[in-house]
């Protein structure tokens, strides 16, 4: 930590960008194979149209994509815009982190976190799922960050919440919570404590419902056809990571009687 206090501030920045967005590379390969039960490690990175390696120059995250023109250079195949915006996306959550936290237990914990909420959203959008691979990991990770930042009782307490909370629902709606939804609000609950849980549900709650609303009445779809859950968890989860205990004093604040 000594000899990163010496590195320049802009540059120690610029070391975070790139190291954000060589994740966000990753977390594509993630995002395509873990919902087909594939290794995330081996084959190598290839098209999966025409199964070529893909050569490390073509594999600089965006700007390979830009250079390309978004096709595979040995067959031409579009390639998916959702693999730049994965990258962006994940490369500028890690950098906020950075500039939020600093060089910090907080700033690892929202780094990972942050980086796996995006996974946790592709891959509900794309295939209404959330797999074991990442939620049965994630709640160990949610208690020993939980521990840490929270104590063992409130990450104690939040686990049993979040993840009791969603269980009676899918009991009381016979099947209307899926168990991806279960074990995600589990880990965010052991990470947060029971407190920020319950905020992360308000917000998940809201923004799904206003969304939902929405594309029902510019779509005339039905409830069976709004999108997953998985998205708003994720972005509860996020604001609460960042404003959470602000959020909470606030409220906590309004239930006072005036003097």
């Amino acid at each position: 930590m000594e000899l990163l206090n010496v590195i320049p501030y802009p540059i120690l920045t610029g070391f975070v960008v790139v190291f954000g967005l060589l994740v966000g590379s990753f977390s594509n390969v993630c995002i395509y194979r873990m919902p087909r039960q594939e290794s995330v490690v081996f084959p190598a990175s290839h098209c999966t149209a025409c199964g070529s390696p893909v050569r490390p120059y073509d594999n600089i995250p965006v700007v390979s994509y830009l250079l390309l023109g978004g096709k595979c250079r040995s067959c031409g195949v579009k390639i998916s815009p959702i693999y730049p915006a994965v990258e962006s996306a994940i490369g500028l959550l890690i950098t906020l982190a950075y500039l939020h936290f600093g060089l910090s237990v907080e700033f690892l914990v929202t780094a990972v976190v942050s980086t796996v909420l995006v996974i946790v959203t592709v891959i509900d959008l794309q295939h209404r799922i959330i797999p074991d691979k990442i939620t049965l990991p994630g709640i160990v990770f949610g208690f020993a960050a939980g521990f840490y930042l929270e104590g063992w009782r409130d990450s104690l307490i939040g686990f049993f919440v979040g993840g009791g909370l969603f269980y009676l629902i899918a009991v009381l709606s016979r099947g209307g919570m899926g168990g991806g939804d279960i074990k995600f609000i589990a880990a965010a609950g052991a990470l947060v404590g029971w407190q920020k849980v319950l905020l992360i549900i308000f917000i998940g709650a809201l923004s799904g419902s206003v969304v939902g609303i929405a594309l029902m009445a510019l779509k005339g779809g039905t409830r069976k056809s709004m999108i997953p859950f998985g998205p708003f968890l994720a972005l509860g989860t996020l604001v609460v990571l960042y404003f959470g205990d602000d959020l909470v004093r606030l409220y906590l604040s309004t239930m006072q009687p005036p003097p």
